[in-house]
C-alpha cells in the first residue's frame, strides 16, 4: 500500500495573502505592487524557515517606513488568509483514513501559524501520522532535505509515496527524488484520482 503525503495551503485550506489587504488596496494589482516593493513573497517564506515574526515585521518596517502599517496588519490579521478548507480534498482525505491509507503532510508553516490553523481545522492534528512543518525543523520547500527529512523520520521509501502540492517546483523535487506526484489545482478532484485508483473507502 501506497502513503499518501498532502501539502496544506491551498490543497487543504484556502490561502491567499492578498485577503488581508483588499479592503485597504484599490486592486489585486495594487497588492502585487506592494508585495513587490518589500519583497513580501522571500521575507514570508523566511517566517516559513522559522523566523520570528516581530523580529521580521520590526526589521520589514524599518526597511519600508512608509509601509509599516501594511506589514503590521499582515501580522495581526494573518488569519484572514484563510479563507477555509477546501472541502473536496478533505474529504478525500478522510475517505483515505477510512480506507486505511496512511496519510502524511509535508508544509511550508511557520510554526505559531501551524498551531494557529490546527485550531481552527482540528482535522490538522488528528488525520496525519507525521506532519514536516518547515518552521520546526527550519527546512522549506522545494528544498530536497525537507523531503529527505520525511522520509527518514518515517521510514518510507519515496517510490512508495503519493505527494500533493499546488506548486510545481514542490512537485519538480518530489519527482525527481521517486515520489509518485499529483500537481494540484483548483480543477483537480482528489476524491476520483483515489477511487480510480482503488484506494479509497
Amino acid at each position: 500500500m501506497k502513503s499518501v503525503v498532502f501539502d496544506v495551503g491551498n490543497v487543504l485550506i484556502h490561502w491567499d495573502a492578498k485577503r488581508v489587504f483588499r479592503d485597504h488596496f484599490e486592486s489585486d494589482k495594487a497588492v502585487d505592487a506592494f508585495f513587490k516593493e518589500i519583497g513580501f513573497a522571500e521575507w514570508n517564506l523566511s517566517l516559513d524557515r522559522g523566523r520570528d515574526w516581530d523580529e521580521a515585521v520590526e526589521t520589514l518596517c524599518a526597511e519600508h517606513p512608509h509601509h509599516a502599517d501594511n506589514i503590521i496588519r499582515f501580522r495581526d490579521n494573518w488569519h484572514q488568509s484563510v479563507s477555509g478548507e477546501i472541502s473536496t480534498s478533505v474529504a478525500a482525505l478522510n475517505s483515505l483514513r477510512k480506507a486505511g491509507v496512511p496519510t502524511y503532510a509535508i508544509t511550508n508553516f511557520s510554526s505559531s501559524r501551524w498551531l494557529e490553523s490546527q485550531e481552527r481545522f482540528p482535522f490538522l492534528k488528528s488525520h496525519f501520522v507525521d506532519v514536516i512543518v518547515s518552521g520546526d525543523e527550519k527546512l522549506v520547500k522545494p528544498g530536497k532535505e525537507v523531503f529527505e527529512l520525511f522520509l527518514k523520520r518515517n521510514d518510507q521509501k519515496a517510490a512508495k509515496c503519493i505527494f500533493i502540492d499546488d506548486s510545481a517546483a514542490n512537485i519538480r523535487t518530489a519527482s525527481k527524488m521517486g515520489f509518485e506526484t499529483i500537481h494540484f489545482t483548483p480543477g483537480t478532484d482528489l476524491t476520483k484520482w483515489f477511487d480510480e485508483q482503488g484506494m479509497a473507502a
